[in-house]
């Protein structure tokens, strides 16, 4: 039967330690948090789990603070998150509707998969901006690393514990949405100013998002947020997928540097 979950042995975990000894090295494991990503590719037959591991109940939500860096669950909401630090509480606030967002978690979102319709992982560029470090657990047992590495990596076989972000002085972002009954943003660019220093990434041009080391390094030598956001284009590769083509974000993405770079002064 499409879909059908019969044969899947269900494991709800009630704690963190309990998840993180119920997922062990991460094979053959599906994690359901929110259930926004996983759900339909269960009932659309495109993923059957033999072991499925529930987390929502797991103790793994919240926002705290720790050694001057902010906290937070894999498992929190991204309604929870609208208020977050910036730019993070911006994305979370443009993610679909909400009642997605209410389901859907910072874990979640930062593992999803490239999506064949729209893009996933609308948190990611937030995060790089952020200096944020993930600490996951799966084979090898617990590390904590920068979301760059993680992300280069892969996400499969980790399971996400939570993430910490830095606090900027300032921060902006800018998007090209696409009208939809869920709004799709096409692409986000993200900015903010960390300990003095300028990040810059972008998500939706590709599969995943992406730092711009281009941009980075001609706004420390001095460049204007014109000259600098043309740099963009040396660290991204933009491509085609429903929403857009790679010529149009090849088009439109200097545009949207230019108005983060702007807007961080």
């Amino acid at each position: 039967m499409e879909g059908s979950v019969d044969a899947t042995e269900v494991i709800v975990a009630a704690s963190p330690q309990e998840a993180i000894e119920a997922f062990g090295d991460g094979g053959d494991v599906t994690v359901v948090a929110g259930g926004t990503i996983v759900m339909p590719e269960i009932t659309h037959g495109r993923l059957r789990p033999r072991r499925a591991l529930l987390i929502g109940r797991a103790g793994l939500a919240g926002v705290g603070r720790s050694d001057g860096r902010i906290v937070i669950g894999a498992g929190t909401s991204l309604a929870d998150l609208e208020d977050a630090v910036e730019p993070l509480g911006t994305c979370a606030r443009r993610v679909a509707d909400l009642e997605i967002r209410g389901q859907a978690t910072l874990g979640g979102n930062l593992c999803a998969p490239p999506g064949d319709e729209a893009p996933r992982g609308d948190l990611q560029a937030a995060l790089l901006v952020l200096d944020a470090q993930v600490r996951s657990t799966g084979a090898g047992g617990e590390r904590t690393e920068p979301v760059e590495d993680f992300l280069a990596s892969g996400p499969a076989g980790r399971l996400v514990l939570d993430v910490s972000v830095a606090e900027p002085e300032a921060a902006a972002t800018a998007t090209v949405r696409r009208p939809h009954a869920h709004a799709y943003t096409v692409m986000r660019v993200c900015a903010a100013r960390v300990n003095g220093e300028v990040k810059l990434a972008v998500s939706g041009a590709g599969p995943t998002a992406v730092r711009s080391a281009a941009v980075e390094r001609a706004v420390a030598d001095g460049a204007g947020a014109e000259a600098a956001a043309e740099r963009v284009l040396d660290d991204v590769s933009p491509h085609d997928d429903a929403l857009a083509s790679s010529w149009y974000r090849g088009q439109v993405l200097p545009v949207l540097v230019r108005r983060a770079l702007n807007d961080l002064d």
